[in-house]
């Protein structure tokens, strides 16, 4: 039965709009958002235009009361390092880092302030996402995260492999997020 319910909401949130959709689009929802969040619908693609690299730095609080920084670390970087040495990379790794900012973008807009409790849960997503992705290559313990994400426009096709890459279009700092102590 459960799988029967899955399939039929899956259905009607890549489906385009139609009555029965539309009356029961607060269930699909609340059923999809966040872990079968899907970034096309049935029959139109809508693939990304730009490349995102997120980086991510870490802050704990000393002993002594004073608070040590961490060097940026790329996130992106060690998402593709861990598909390109993966010969059955699976679909979560290759795209949920991606797929969270894009649904924190949507729902905060250009000022980060969370304007619903989906955008709370967004929020929090990333984060921990975030944090899972720095617990896992660094050692040590952290209480808070900052995200940074450099946006600039897919290369055209046919462009020189030796020319430069495209100036980014964005550079967007996050605030620092408070999160579960991560490391040992």
């Amino acid at each position: 039965m459960t799988t029967l319910v899955h399939v039929g909401a899956v259905f009607l949130h890549v489906a385009p709009p139609n009555p029965v959709s539309q009356r029961y689009s607060r269930q699909v929802d609340a059923w999809m958002y966040p872990l079968f969040e899907q970034n096309w619908r049935l029959f139109a693609p809508n693939p990304d235009s730009v490349n995102r690299r997120v980086w991510a730095r870490t802050s704990h609080t000393a002993p002594d009361g004073t608070a040590r920084v961490s060097p940026w670390i790329d996130l992106t970087a060690l998402d593709r390092a861990a598909v390109e040495h993966d010969p059955f990379p699976s679909h979560t790794a290759q795209n949920l880092l991606r797929r969270a900012w894009t649904s924190y973008v949507d729902t905060h807009g250009a000022d980060d302030t969370a304007r619903s409790a989906r955008a709370v849960m967004m929020q929090k997503y990333l984060s921990n996402i975030a944090a899972e992705r720095v617990a896992g290559h660094r050692a040590g313990r952290f209480e808070f995260i900052q995200l940074r994400v450099v946006t600039a426009p897919v290369a055209a096709p046919g462009t020189a492999a030796g020319r430069r890459s495209p100036t980014p279009v964005e550079s967007r700092l996050l605030p620092w997020w408070k999160v579960t102590p991560h490391g040992k």
